[in-house]
């Protein structure tokens, strides 16, 4: 055979090759066992490029910063002091969330529980209120801010953080259930969702949720399967959970460090979002040289400049695309309003937390399940905080006092002993006794001619923790985590700093009658386990609350016209994504 002949042959051989290798199927590096093949027992390997960007996310590559004060302190709170941390990758909404996304989830609200559960609607509802003060005239605010046309493109506001929490749970299932009616596995079924029998993501996963049958499924490579099953998060066809960000992505996506980074070096510090050491954009000779930067009181009185000249253009909150993103593509970091995040409030946590993506509030839970290990139903009724209901009864009736009449306190004390009954049934374990309960005493509320009764609907509604269709779950148990290293009990919210351990009492031998001795709430401080943290300025503040390391905390049950949010979502795999520095 002549030398051409010979690489003619070798040619033809790695062709042959390459074609049979194209034509077999994926193999398992590890046995040599094919995937998705009925005959071999149906192991399966899907497809995946990596994690779609969920609607209004920009993907924020992490990295390492200096967390916390870049600038005189003025408020002596000592509460942020720098340290370096490191914050993975994640997403983040590109805006606050605004007014019509907010009434886009009270009409699913409306669609599902108006019929059987109204209550729920009511706890989702923003306080208009907080407009109000005694010296201003803000009721046109009060009145059309959350509905009119005019402002649905503004943040919203009035929002608690339970409020907003509640939304990024139901924001998830949307997004989740759009993305299987997109795929074709799942059908539009709007008025086949009611109470109870509705998608959300974890109740579909656990099997409780079918949806419309007449939409096909993944393919079953089991052979003891049924030929098609719904999807998983193996998967990867359903996205995470949308959450609130942390103070530290909070802090860290705001600054926008990568727009001064070239390679490993920071080359300027920043103070706000934007370069420079001014408020004013300071591009000479550009556009909007001289413009106010962000929403915010440029002075004493100054709440947008002066008339024909509007220099910030907003006198309340602004449109959320209003003022130019900084460097990852975030709006309104800076001003229009305050953001709430995920961390519960303590002054020495930038001392205590991690350096690994640092995080001040975790609460371990996991999934109730039936005695041979299955997911156990899902509720069909809503879960009440019952001790939350006893303080606000009291409160209610101590701050009435003498206005209350006969009907009225007839009222209370038969809502006091259905939540008396509800804290016994609790005592002995038997939870859905307990609920029922819990229930019962919303009914002799709806059910009354009391005029004091819309305040009491209220009031309870406010402290509903679960509503029907969501799955249950429980704080973990001390005796379920034997011999484990990395936590034991299931809140950690006063970790080192609130703690038994971490009091001047630390000494003392009967810690059970502990809660929370470091932090005397309503004594000598607000600060305890309900304290979140929210950032950045806002349109009532001065130029100082812009800088992204300031911090400050309200009550997780309480609102302000000045305070909104904005979700993120967790980074699964490459934190740089396709096309980035691997």
């Amino acid at each position: 055979m002549n030398y051409v002949s010979k690489i003619f042959s070798g040619l033809v051989a790695v062709a042959a090759m390459t074609i049979f290798t194209s034509c077999d199927k994926e193999r398992s590096g590890a046995t040599g066992w094919s995937y998705n093949e009925e005959e071999n027992g149906g192991f399966e390997r899907q497809e995946y490029v990596e994690q779609e960007t969920g609607p209004g996310l920009v993907l924020v590559e992490g990295g390492t910063f200096t967390m916390g004060r870049v600038e005189d302190d003025l408020n002596f709170t000592w509460d942020n002091i720098p340290r370096r941390v490191t914050v993975s990758s994640f997403y983040m909404d590109e805006t606050e969330v605004t007014n019509q996304y907010w009434l886009d989830y009270l009409h699913w609200l409306r669609l599902v529980y108006s019929d059987t559960y109204p209550e729920i609607i009511n706890r989702a509802l923003p306080d208009t209120n907080i407009w109000r003060e005694v010296t201003e005239y803000n009721e046109p605010m009060v009145d059309y801010y959350l509905r009119h046309p005019a402002f649905r493109d503004y943040p919203v506001v009035g929002v608690s953080w339970l409020q907003a929490s509640d939304y990024c749970v139901w924001r998830t299932d949307r997004v989740n259930e759009v993305i299987l009616i997109r795929e074709g596995l799942m059908n539009y079924n709007p008025t086949g969702q009611a109470d109870e029998e509705h998608f959300t993501t974890d109740t579909y996963l656990a099997g409780q949720y079918q949806g419309d049958a007449s939409a096909g499924g993944l393919k079953d490579y089991n052979p003891k399967g049924t030929g098609s099953r719904n999807v998983t998060m193996a998967d990867g066809i359903l996205l995470p959970r949308y959450r609130l960000p942390t103070e530290a992505e909070w802090e860290y996506a705001a600054l926008g460090l990568i727009g001064n980074s070239f390679q490993e070096l920071i080359t300027d510090r920043r103070t706000y979002p934007w370069n420079g050491h001014y408020v004013r954009n300071d591009d000479n000779g550009g556009r909007f040289f001289g413009t106010i930067r962000a929403n915010f009181v440029r002075g004493s009185g100054d709440y947008m400049g002066v008339a024909g000249y509007l220099n910030d253009n907003a006198d309340i909150t602004a449109p959320v695309y209003a003022y130019p993103p900084n460097d990852y593509g975030l709006y309104n970091m800076s001003g229009n309003v305050s953001e709430w995040v995920m961390d519960v409030y303590r002054p020495l946590s930038p001392e205590d937390k991690s350096e690994f993506r640092p995080y001040r509030g975790n609460v371990y839970k996991t999934k109730v399940l039936n005695s041979d290990g299955s997911v156990a139903d899902k509720y069909d009724k809503n879960i009440y905080d019952v001790e939350g209901v006893i303080y606000f009864l009291q409160k209610y009736q101590e701050q009435a006092g003498a206005k209350l009449t006969a009907g009225d306190l007839t009222l209370l004390e038969q809502c006091n002993a259905k939540v008396a009954a509800a804290t016994e049934k609790q005592k002995e374990r038997k939870e859905d006794e307990a609920q029922d309960m819990m229930q019962e005493c919303l009914d002799l509320i709806t059910d009354s001619d009391s005029p004091i009764a819309p305040d009491l609907r209220d009031g309870v509604s406010d402290y509903i923790q679960n509503a029907p269709g969501e799955l249950r779950t429980r704080n973990v148990t001390v005796e379920e985590n034997i011999d484990r290293r990395n936590y034991r009990k299931s809140d950690y919210i006063d970790y080192v700093d609130g703690d038994f351990n971490s009091s001047i009492y630390y000494y003392e031998a009967d810690k059970e009658q502990d809660k929370n001795r470091m932090y005397e709430w309503g004594v000598t401080t607000l600060v305890n386990d309900r304290a979140r943290v929210y950032k950045g300025g806002n349109w009532r503040d001065r130029a100082y609350y812009t800088i992204p390391g300031t911090r400050r905390f309200l009550d997780e049950r309480r609102s302000k016209s000045t305070l909104g949010f904005r979700c993120a979502m967790d980074r699964l795999g490459s934190p740089t994504g396709i096309g980035g520095k691997e």
